[in-house]
C-alpha cells in the first residue's frame, strides 16, 4: 500500500484531500508546518486569519479532530527558521528595493513542498505528498506537467508554478478534478466543518508595511516628467499600478508607474503610461516544457488576472514576453506564468518592462 503525507491546515480543502486519499486506498498521514518563531523580529499580524500567525491552537485542534474522524495519524514540523529566511527576509528585501514579491509562490516551492517534505522524510517513509491545492499533475512525455484545475475559479497553478520536476513527481492534488462546490458537499457530509464555513487565509493579516519595520521617510511624488506633485511617507507603501491613496489633485486620474528606492521617489503617470508592450523575465522555472515553440501563449502577470495573449522568446538568461495588446501594471518582482492551454510552460520573475506604443 502506497503512503501519502498530506499537508493539513485545518481548512476544508486539506481535510477533504486527506479523506479522499484514504478512500482511494492509500495509507494516509497528515502533516502541518509551523512557521512562527517565538523570538522572531517580525510582528504578529493584526488579524488571526493569516498563514503567518503565532497562535495556531485553533487550527491544530481542528486538524486533530478531522484526523480522528478519518482515522489517520498527524505530525507537526517546525519550519519557522527557514520560513523567516526564505520568505519573510526575501519579502522585506524585495519591497525595500522597489519590487513586489510573491511570498506564497516561494513558500510553496521552498518551504511547503521543500523543507517540510525533507524534514518529514527524516522521520517517516512515504511515497507521495499531497495538498488541498486546486491543480493537476500529469506525465507528458518525459516530464511532469502542472495543469490548471477543473474549477478555474479556484485554480492555484499560478502559485505552484515554481515546483520542480522532482517535486511534481511525488505530488498529488486530489481536488484538481473537482469543483469547490463538490468539495464543500463532501466536507459537510463528513462533518469536518460547519455548513457555510468561510475560508480565506492571507499571507499576512495586516498591513504589509508592518513586516518591513522601517520608520516613515518623507519623499516626493513626481509626474513622469519629473514635476513634483506631492509627498509621501515611504516609497515602500506604493505598488505599480496603484491609483487610490495618492492624495493628489490632478486633471486626470494618476497611477503609480515606477518606484525609485535610491531617491525615495514615487513616479506617477496617466492610465496609458501603465500599459507596456513587453517584459523581460529572469530566474525561469521550466515546468511542462523546456522551450517556447508555439506562436502565441497565455501569460498571467498576477494570480487573479486572466492570461494575456503574448509571444514568448527564450533567452540564455530568461525570456521575453511580447504582449499582443499590451499589459497593464507590469510589476518587477512579481511572477509571470506562461500557459499553453491548461499546462504551465514556465514561471519567472518580471525584471525589466518595455514600452507600448
Amino acid at each position: 500500500m502506497k503512503k501519502v503525507l498530506v499537508g493539513m491546515s485545518g481548512g476544508i480543502d486539506s481535510s477533504v484531500s486527506a479523506y479522499l486519499l484514504k478512500e482511494q486506498g492509500y495509507e494516509v498521514e497528515g502533516i502541518t508546518m509551523l512557521i512562527w518563531r517565538k523570538d522572531s523580529p517580525y510582528p504578529a499580524p493584526v488579524s488571526p486569519n493569516s498563514c503567518y500567525n503565532p497562535d495556531k491552537s485553533g487550527d491544530l485542534e481542528k486538524i486533530d479532530s478531522v484526523c480522528k474522524k478519518i482515522g489517520i495519524k498527524h505530525r507537526i514540523v517546525d519550519c519557522s527558521s527557514l520560513y523567516e529566511t526564505n520568505v519573510l527576509d526575501n519579502f522585506k528585501s524585495e519591497y525595500m528595493n522597489g519590487r513586489t514579491p510573491n511570498p506564497c509562490i516561494w513558500c510553496n516551492a521552498i518551504i511547503k513542498f521543500g523543507a517540510m517534505v525533507d524534514e518529514a522524510r527524516k522521520a517517516v517513509d512515504f511515497d507521495y505528498f499531497a495538498t488541498g491545492h486546486y491543480a493537476r499533475v500529469e506525465k507528458m512525455g518525459n516530464r511532469y506537467a502542472l495543469l490548471r484545475a477543473k474549477d478555474l475559479k479556484k485554480d492555484q497553478s499560478y502559485f505552484l508554478s515554481r515546483l520542480s520536476q522532482k517535486q511534481l513527481s511525488f505530488t498529488l492534488f486530489p481536488l484538481g478534478g473537482l469543483l469547490k462546490s463538490e468539495v464543500r458537499m463532501i466536507d459537510e457530509q463528513m462533518g469536518f466543518h460547519e455548513p457555510g464555513q468561510r475560508e480565506s487565509q492571507d499571507f499576512y493579516g495586516g498591513s504589509y508595511s508592518d513586516l518591513l519595520q522601517v520608520e516613515p521617510k518623507r519623499g516626493d511624488i513626481v509626474f513622469k516628467d519629473g514635476t513634483k506633485l506631492g509627498e509621501h511617507d515611504g516609497f515602500w507603501n506604493y505598488t505599480i499600478g496603484q491609483r487610490k491613496g495618492l492624495k493628489i489633485a490632478y486633471s486626470e486620474p494618476l497611477y503609480v508607474i515606477a518606484l525609485e528606492p535610491e531617491k525615495n521617489r514615487v513616479v506617477v503617470g496617466l492610465k496609458e503610461d501603465t500599459i507596456s508592450g513587453s517584459v523581460f523575465c529572469s530566474n525561469v522555472n521550466y515546468v511542462s516544457f523546456l522551450d517556447f515553440t508555439e506562436p502565441i501563449y497565455s501569460v498571467k502577470i498576477r494570480s487573479a488576472s486572466p492570461g494575456l495573449e503574448a509571444s514568448v522568446k527564450k533567452l540564455d538568461e530568461g525570456f521575453v514576453a511580447d504582449f499582443t495588446h499590451g499589459a497593464g501594471a507590469l510589476t518587477p518582482g512579481q511572477s509571470a506564468v506562461v500557459y499553453s492551454g491548461d499546462a504551465v510552460v514556465a514561471s519567472a520573475i518580471m525584471e525589466k518592462v518595455g514600452s507600448w506604443s
